[in-house]
């Protein structure tokens, strides 16, 4: 699996690539902005790592960006920014992860590991088509009616 760390603090990625390395992960490193825009139009990556404040530019442009050309590319933003309105930008940008400095690297490699294994999940098992559902409703008073419907918006198709 191919990585790419966008971090302009060099130990800290140094740090990190040992770390995922002897994980048997590939790890490609970038320490700006304009070296992280580059590498991520040029290269495929299974997951990336994205610290926000970069030398020559902002992390959550990178990540817009991405988004916006539809990179599948799995995202977890590694940032000394620990403030909840960071972390709500950064994940409606599109972030899968937000993982606070200072953070341990074994909590790393797992966050990784599940942003693979579900994109490997999602990629092997294709969205069913809806089905019609019959299922008891739960009526106010009692627990006496039943529902059938194929509509994503009935309550028991109803989807949170």
């Amino acid at each position: 699996m191919k990585l790419l760390i966008i971090e302009d603090e060099r130990e800290l990625s140094d740090n990190i690539v040992a770390y995922l390395s002897s994980e048997h992960y590939v790890c490609e490193q970038a320490f700006t902005y304009d070296d992280a825009r580059e590498k991520v139009n040029l290269y495929d990556y299974d997951c990336m790592l994205l610290d926000l404040m970069l030398p020559g530019g902002n992390g959550l442009d990178i990540l817009r960006d991405i988004r916006r050309h539809q990179n599948p590319v799995g995202v977890i933003i590694v940032s000394a920014k620990d403030s909840l309105d960071d972390k709500v930008k950064g994940l409606e940008i599109g972030a899968d992860y937000y993982l606070p400095k200072p953070f341990h690297l074994a909590e790393l490699s797992m966050r990784i590991y599940a942003i693979i294994r579900r994109k490997e999940f999602a990629a092997n098992n294709p969205p069913r088509t809806p089905r019609t559902s019959c299922r008891p409703r739960l009526p106010s008073s009692k627990l006496s009616s039943t529902s059938c419907s194929n509509s994503p918006t009935s309550p028991v198709g109803r989807r949170n």
